[in-house]
């Protein structure tokens, strides 16, 4: 196989460094530009020669509504970029992707009926009756926010504010202790962050998190098969996919999925939606002046941050893309970090606008694997920064920003902020 420009073959866009500063914009411009379907070699994979990465808007959506061509599935290799049968989430031996697979690597019919077991938690009017409880909440965490600040001048935004509401809603949706948050949170980021040696010090680290939350999990599992409830635990522990109860080794990936799922996306576009409007005053002026606009500039917020950078595919066939020729078994990268930026796409795309119309982000994804906490993901950021822009209109990051070590999650570790 061989490049289709010359920017592809001095890259390596695995490479976590890449991001420690954030999306770097101007390489994928140019991908854009100059090599929209470029080859990535992989000389330490000695599986794979490389990689397909598609850069375009137009590319990205036609390869996530086509899963027949290009599958998501664990037996394909799964949703990132290196294949889960290789580094697999959990560490027991013996057991093959197809077992331990969650929805997020599944192609339909089987993602969608797996997609259908916790459907009914996160449908819009069960989400939109949250939104009381979800304002409580925020004002909540303002309140203590606002002490930090006033005692000390400047506080952690990310650690007081964007972690919390995101894992707060999700203990509610899993009907779990609140002494329990802080194990989710540590728990998702060692399963996502396997990059950033903040997040997972070690593969044995890693190994006791997946038994720490397995065992946890199956606590649940028994309690709500005795007594079930309408959070997303009883919906899955009742599950049945063609008349079969969900096996203990899916119910263990569903688990880990939903804790990454639940507060990643959110707590990341929270955090950089707060530095996207401290970068753009006079869009954070319009904000506070027409606070009707706030419902609206979410989506421009999670196209600005793409919180997930990227998602991967498999050619199940023998295809082409915009004439280049990609092979069964091929691996194909779509950086929804580019088509978020894509001119094509987006008029005046590199402007940060709370006020833009136009086509549909791709920080949520696309087709078949559309995330599915993406409404209650955008109440939240809402209901957030309508709480927090009145009360707090000019808060100036202070000092380094700590990125995520990460060429999958674009999130922000550490951003201290005051009182501008």
């Amino acid at each position: 196989m061989t490049a289709t420009a010359e920017p592809s073959e001095k890259l390596d866009l695995r490479d976590p460094e890449l991001y420690l500063s954030g999306i770097p914009h101007e390489l994928f411009t140019t991908l854009r530009r100059e090599s929209p379907v470029f080859w990535n070699p992989e000389p330490d994979d000695p599986n794979h020669e490389g990689f397909w990465g598609l850069t375009r808007y137009d590319d990205i959506v036609a390869v996530s509504k086509n899963p027949k061509v290009f599958s998501s599935d664990a037996e394909w290799g799964g949703h990132r970029i290196f294949d889960e049968s290789e580094r697999a989430l959990t560490p027991r031996e013996n057991e093959e992707p197809s077992q331990i697979k969650s929805m997020i690597s599944m192609d339909p019919p089987e993602h969608t009926q797996y997609r259908a077991t916790i459907l009914p938690g996160l449908m819009s009017k069960r989400v939109l009756g949250m939104e009381e409880g979800i304002r409580r909440r925020a004002r909540t965490i303002l309140d203590s926010f606002e002490q930090v600040l006033d005692e000390e001048g400047e506080a952690d935004f990310v650690e007081k504010v964007a972690v919390e509401l995101p894992i707060q809603m999700l203990a509610e949706l899993f009907q779990v202790p609140d002494e329990r948050q802080a194990d989710l949170f540590r728990w998702s980021n060692a399963i996502v962050a396997e990059d950033d040696p903040d997040m997972r010090a070690s593969d044995e680290y890693m190994a006791q998190c997946w038994e720490e939350m397995s065992l946890y999990a199956l606590e649940l599992y028994q309690q709500r098969m005795a007594e079930p409830g309408d959070d997303l635990i009883s919906m899955m522990v009742h599950a049945r996919i063609d008349g079969e109860p969900m096996t203990m080794q899916r119910y263990l990936a569903a688990f880990g999925l939903l804790i990454v799922a639940g507060n990643e996306t959110t707590r990341n576009s929270i955090s950089g939606g707060l530095l996207a409007l401290a970068e753009h005053p006079s869009q954070r002026q319009l904000l506070v002046e027409q606070p009707d606009l706030i419902a609206g500039a979410v989506s421009e917020i999670v196209r600005w941050v793409t919180p997930v950078i990227h998602m991967r595919r498999t050619a199940t066939v023998d295809t082409e893309i915009r004439g280049q020729k990609i092979k069964r078994g091929d691996k194909v990268v779509l950086w929804y970090c580019s088509g978020n930026r894509d001119e094509d796409a987006f008029e005046r795309a590199f402007e940060f606008d709370v006020a833009r119309e136009g086509p549909m982000q791709l920080g949520f994804g696309f087709g078949q694997h559309f995330c599915l906490g993406a409404r209650l993901a955008e109440l939240q950021l809402r209901v957030v920064f309508e709480e927090l822009l009145p009360r707090f209109p000019r808060l100036e990051p202070v000092g380094e920003i700590k990125r995520l070590r990460s060429n999958f999650i674009a999130g922000i570790k550490e951003m201290r902020v005051q009182r501008g």
